[in-house]
């Protein structure tokens, strides 16, 4: 029999196994001594699940839940588990809506249910047929099929969302997953069996339920429910909008593109931006008298600077005079730069800031003072004395803008009643189809991605190496305080990923196969395959979306 090396990352020892040998195999081969149980691995930095049988020489490091794509298969295994549960408990014909990240795990709803039983009922029935399952250890099964085959088998299924995918994809093989008799088609890998999958919880949740998956921090315990009313209330105020355009999953936006409409598209999704930043300059001009600041803030590369300049110019039609103070400015000297667990500067840091000086500021500026706002050397980092003079008129309102501006230790010295507090992020409408959600970070990603080519000469693999420290600094310093905000702008656009397609494909592709990243991309690549391209011309120069296209009639 052929034999193959294999080389182990996690053992760092190799051995010669016979060609074909899977993973699981190679598990007990190897014998990798992991923290929890083992759900996949890079096989020459490609992700793959454990049923995958190596044909050649390669490098291989398994993972568990604590890695990112361990969790995502996880979730992902979870939902075909939650799939099958509603079949079983609600045989008519009930479908399964997996919506939206949400209060620390994942919104769905069941619909078209003929049954009058209360959903509060439905939601522990279909616990208990879960547990069943996962107490059954069922195996998923991965098999590659025609496509025709799979499409006839999801029409058959009444996933029609699936079908028109499928069919516009116009692939010849279709790889899906089968367990106790029911197929489905999930965007990426599963584990190995339903016996993994031991740790979850289903709650009621407004009109449907919240499934709730392993902690990031301990995995074997579920994530606690956090209350995030109005980040539901964005999603729900959009899901009405995508159900009015008919346009609820990617297959059914492709279906506009090919009809040649997305020009209409475009200006109704544009309008609906604009439309929802005038509200907002409403808002604030109406509460003129108490407000006196207006606090924007946002994770990475959702917009806040496009949305800060978009709402001044709503303010000036109103007749105030938006004065608009960065907090970079405000940076303490580099000496006094805290440092992170790497040893790094930790720029994200609220104690990266004098927040003393600048509340300060505040309080003079507000009382009517004249202000010398300080202006910071980034080349030398140090700050120097020599800013600019800022006194406000009668009809100035301060505006700023930052990572920061919703926590309260930020602004301790103004009255709450004098801010007004706005959260802005890219919370992604469409979904693949009703069980593949698309994850809303990997819309500001793309967006970072490209604009980090254009305008700060960065690879699409320096973006990738620097995310997941960007995002543990929104866990720790933004999302915590989201909720704090006296409104929500969502800066997603619903067409956009059809823009950032044709200008995030080429910049990933030249990620080589020898580092890390090369799964990362390799996911991004397949997860961009299922959309139709968008030309970026038909994009308006006022649009959010040119902030990291280019051609923007805005100067950052």
């Amino acid at each position: 029999m052929k034999k193959i090396k294999v080389n182990c990352i996690n053992t760092a020892s190799a051995k010669n196994i016979a060609f074909g040998t899977t993973l699981q195999d190679l598990v007990e081969i190897f014998q990798p001594e992991l923290e929890y149980p083992i759900l996949g691995a890079y096989v020459n930095n490609c992700l793959k699940d454990l049923s995958y049988m190596v044909s050649g020489f390669c490098d291989i490091e398994f993972f568990d839940i604590t890695n990112p794509d361990g969790m995502r298969m996880y979730t992902r295994s979870l939902n075909f588990v939650l799939y099958k549960a509603v079949k079983d408990v609600l045989p008519e014909e009930a479908k399964l809506h997996i919506l939206h990240a949400v209060s620390k795990g994942f919104y769905c709803e069941i619909r078209e249910v003929s049954s009058r039983r209360p959903m509060a009922e439905i939601v522990r029935s279909v616990k208990k047929r879960m547990k069943e399952i996962i107490r059954e250890d069922l195996q998923f099964i991965k098999y590659k099929t025609k496509t025709e085959k799979a499409i006839k088998i999801f029409l058959k299924e009444g996933l029609e969302d699936k079908e028109l995918l499928l069919s516009q994809r116009k692939r010849i093989y279709t790889s899906v997953y089968k367990m106790d008799g029911v197929t489905n088609y999930l965007h990426g890998n599963l584990v190995p069996s339903t016996g993994y999958l031991k740790t979850f919880n289903l709650v009621n949740y407004y009109d449907g339920m919240l499934l709730q998956v392993p902690s990031i921090s301990d995995p074997s315990k579920t994530e606690k429910k956090v209350n995030q009313r109005q980040l539901f209330e964005i999603f729900k105020e959009h899901k009405s909008w995508l159900q009015l355009l008919n346009i609820e999953n990617v297959g059914k936006l492709n279906q506009y593109i090919e009809k040649e409409d997305e020009g209409t598209l475009i200006k109704i999704d544009e309008a609906l931006h604009s439309k929802k930043i005038g509200k907002i300059a409403d808002k604030i001009v109406r509460s003129r008298s108490k407000i006196k600041v207006v606090l924007i803030s946002g994770p990475s590369a959702s917009g806040k600077t496009t949305f800060s300049k978009r709402l001044s110019i709503q303010l000036q039609v109103s007749g105030l005079k938006p004065v608009v103070i960065s907090l970079d400015n405000y940076f303490v000297n580099r000496d006094k730069t805290p440092i992170d667990e790497n040893g790094e500067f930790d720029f994200e840091s609220l104690d990266a800031l004098d927040v003393k000086l600048f509340n300060k500021h505040l309080v003079e500026l507000i009382k009517g003072k004249k202000v010398t706002i300080p202006r910071f050397d980034f080349h030398h980092g140090k700050r120097l004395s020599n800013g600019d003079e800022l006194q406000l008129s009668d009809n100035s309102i301060i505006i700023i803008e930052g990572i920061h501006g919703l926590n309260p230790d930020l602004t301790p010295s103004v009255e709450n009643k004098n801010k007004y507090k706005i959260y802005v992020s890219a919370l992604t409408q469409v979904s693949i189809d009703r069980h593949n959600r698309i994850n809303t970070t990997d819309n500001r990603l793309l967006r970072r991605m490209i604009r980090d080519h254009n305008y700060r000469n960065h690879s699409a693999l320096q973006t990738l190496k620097r995310w997941p420290s960007v995002r543990a600094g929104e866990e720790k310093n933004i999302f915590p305080y989201q909720e704090e905000a006296d409104i929500m702008f969502n800066s997603s656009l619903l067409y956009e990923f059809c823009v950032l397609k044709s200008l995030a494909e080429p910049l990933i592709k030249q990620i080589p196969e020898n580092v890390k990243e090369y799964a990362e991309a390799m996911r991004l690549l397949k997860f961009l395959s299922f959309f139709l391209p968008i030309s970026k011309e038909q994009i308006p120069q006022t649009s959010l979306l040119r902030e990291f296209i280019g051609g923007s009639s805005y100067e950052y």
